[in-house]
């Protein structure tokens, strides 16, 4: 027999816990990352999400001559000083025009984990994003992907080919 005392320590355990369950569903990612699929590319037939930035042709033709890639150190999303200048031209371009819009897809080497790799090519991505917003870029501006290690550039498993790997490009 349940006293009155178990039968609210029971209804208030289960509202609890009802609270903590449906509370999460509620918020909101801290992120709008789009990943890649296994074994596919953006650009290559793979991605099939659609274009993540729509840009007039002035903009895409006008941006084909700006440098647009950007090359990281192992395990790294720090930029490098050798990435500022290619940077630093992209926020020329895009604050002189400021309807462009800029689409940032992160990549790593064949090292590590899947799951990793998507994450370090979306710190990668993130981390270009926030260098083009302190040079005044709005971030809205700014779509970033990952593609962690799907799409090589190089292969081989040398240092050669890893260090081409481990970049960010740039496209409108």
């Amino acid at each position: 027999m349940l006293t009155s005392k178990m039968t609210k320590a029971i209804v208030l355990a289960l509202t609890a816990s009802t609270l903590l369950a449906t509370g999460c569903a509620s918020k909101k990612p801290k992120s709008q990352v789009v990943v890649a699929p296994l074994g596919g590319g953006y650009g290559q037939g793979g991605y099939q999400g659609g274009s993540l930035v729509d840009n007039a042709d002035a903009i895409r033709q006008a941006a084909q001559g700006l440098p647009n890639v950007v090359h990281f150190d192992f395990n790294s999303d720090a930029i490098k000083p050798q990435a500022s200048a290619v940077l630093d031209r992209q926020a020329q371009f895009l604050l002189a025009n400021q309807g462009a819009k800029v689409v940032v897809a992160g990549h790593t080497d064949e090292r590590g984990t899947r799951e990793y790799n998507m994450s370090l090519g979306e710190r990668r991505a993130a981390a270009v994003r926030a260098y083009l917003a302190g040079k005044g870029v709005s971030a809205s501006n700014v779509e970033i992907i990952s593609f962690g290690e799907e799409q090589p550039v190089a292969t081989g498993s040398n240092e050669a080919s890893w260090s081409q790997n481990r970049r960010a490009e740039l496209s409108y």
